[in-house]
């Protein structure tokens, strides 16, 4: 079972893919989490990541799928992987594609939780955090007993510049228009499942959970 999970900033992917990855028992596997074992493990496409970072350059396609084919050859991702956060471009996908049609493999399903824009900035422009204690609180839906002030250490509050509205929209403007081609590319091959995101924790897994038991 070969799974790409997608999804916009702040729709809850993260909780999900781990959700995922326990249910099904495969790793959840993230480019990042990838690259920095490979440099780490100094293999061919490691160095070769780790040479291009160094001079600030963008690490290719070629060299990102490379280090996914070195590690979906490892033993846990034998009967299965979650790929979280990648393809994120068109090119991507095709080279995925390639890469594991060559070692004799497909993507099975394709999970896409959908959010209404205004929903995930609600979501996020509402978060405020203490910087001192770590807690993390939502003017809505979890506020602090004092208003603006950390129940644990009663430090004020800060909104990250992250979470702030127009940086969100701004975030999501560049999400939607860069997924919309990969959405379509996997809608012509009937993989695509998308998911509300705007439902509980648990009426998502549950939904996730239904399209994989569909194989």
């Amino acid at each position: 079972m070969i799974i790409v999970f997608m999804g916009p900033p702040g729709a809850g992917k993260g909780t999900q893919a781990q959700i995922l990855q326990e249910n099904l028992e495969i790793p959840k596997l993230s480019t990042g989490d990838m690259l920095r074992a490979a440099i780490t493990a100094g293999s061919d496409v490691g160095k070769k990541a780790e040479e291009l970072m160094k001079s600030g350059d963008l690490v290719p396609d070629e060299v990102v799928v490379g280090i996914i084919k070195e590690r979906i050859i490892q033993a846990d991702c034998a009967t299965g992987f979650i790929l979280d956060g990648f393809p994120r471009t068109i090119n991507q996908a095709q080279a995925l594609d390639k890469m594991l049609k060559d070692n004799n493999l497909i993507v099975d399903k394709v999970i896409c939780l959908d959010v209404n824009p205004d929903v995930i900035v609600a979501r996020q422009a509402g978060r405020r955090i203490a910087s001192k204690s770590g807690c993390v609180y939502h003017i809505e839906h979890n506020p602090s007993k004092v208003p603006g002030k950390c129940d644990v250490s009663g430090e004020d509050l800060i909104q990250r510049d992250d979470d702030k509205e127009d940086v969100v929209r701004h975030r999501l403007g560049i999400y939607a228009d860069t997924v919309r081609p990969i959405l379509e590319y996997y809608e012509k091959q009937e993989l695509l499942n998308k998911v509300s995101g705007e439902q509980s924790v648990e009426a998502v897994k549950q939904q996730i959970l239904s399209i994989i038991k569909q194989k």
